[in-house]
């Protein structure tokens, strides 16, 4: 059963992914196919609870489930509808290789998928979400692009969404301005409701400690069209610890984006003066 929270983040991708689409051209209704489809799949919703109860109840991390999964996939549609009001193309479009709706398709596929790999453990679980999410993504692709005339879209959307599970932990290099975009949507949920069962929970101290505490920190991060580049992420906090996650997450992350020269980043204890990053 999905909770309040969840339910009302599918609202807002919904909602999200249709206003995409609808400032462009051809109006293409893949992306919000696949994304109502990802939302109703039974597999998907069972691997993402599962992944959290791994992360937060085994090894004492912050929600990695449903909720951080779709709120990913918002923060990354977030920052691509403002690349696309700003005129930047995807690499897809660059190439010559895929549309515009190809690149949102696999946006939105690799951030509900990108954790997968948490139902086994943190260590490489980029790669096992790429194994666990592999068989998922050729029967949604199939289901909404059968036959043997869109096979290349199958393909390069398969491709892009993998680069982005893959890449999503700034340990790869990745060089797709769709898969950077996931690195750094990623790096972006950081508020303190991402932490809040973790801290709930009466355990022992463990290695995860640091990322719930800095995360209980972070009151709220802004995704906001920038004045110097298209995107800026503005990160306001109650308490220094917060800073861990800006210089040990978020900004590592950034920096292995392809998307970095397009960011504005800065952080700040509320009531003090925004600290510039990028």
């Amino acid at each position: 059963m999905k909770s309040p929270k969840e339910i009302s983040v599918n609202e807002k991708l919904i909602t999200l992914t249709k206003e995409i689409m609808e400032l462009t051209e051809d109006k293409d209704l893949l992306p919000l196919k696949i994304m109502k489809l990802l939302i109703d799949d039974d597999e998907v919703q069972a691997i993402q609870d599962y992944a959290n109860s791994v992360s937060i109840v085994r090894l004492g991390y912050n929600d990695h489930g449903p909720v951080h999964m779709r709120t990913v996939c918002r923060n990354a549609l977030k920052m691509l509808k403002i690349l696309y009001q700003s005129g930047i193309k995807t690499s897809l479009e660059n190439e010559q290789c895929g549309s515009f709706a190809d690149s949102v398709s696999a946006i939105i596929i690799a951030s509900f998928m990108h954790d997968f790999g948490m139902t086994i453990g943190r260590q490489d679980h980029e790669l096992y979400s790429g194994i666990l999410a592999a068989d998922l993504i050729n029967r949604i692709l199939k289901t909404t692009l059968p036959g043997p005339e869109n096979l290349h879209r199958r393909v390069v959307i398969r491709s892009m969404a993998f680069e982005g599970i893959l890449g999503h932990m700034g340990t790869r290099k990745i060089f797709s301005l769709e898969a950077g975009l996931i690195l750094i949507a990623d790096g972006c949920d950081m508020t303190k409701g991402r932490a809040r069962i973790p801290m709930e929970l009466n355990k022992t101290p463990s290695v995860g400690d640091i990322h719930k505490y800095s995360a209980n920190s972070i009151e709220k991060v802004k995704i906001l069209a920038g004045q110097e580049k298209p995107i800026k992420i503005e990160v306001s906090m109650s308490a220094d610890v917060g800073f861990f996650q800006i210089e040990e997450v978020l900004f590592q992350k950034i920096n292995s984006s392809p998307a970095k020269n397009l960011i504005e980043l800065y952080a700040g204890v509320i009531g003090s003066e925004m600290k510039r990053y990028l």
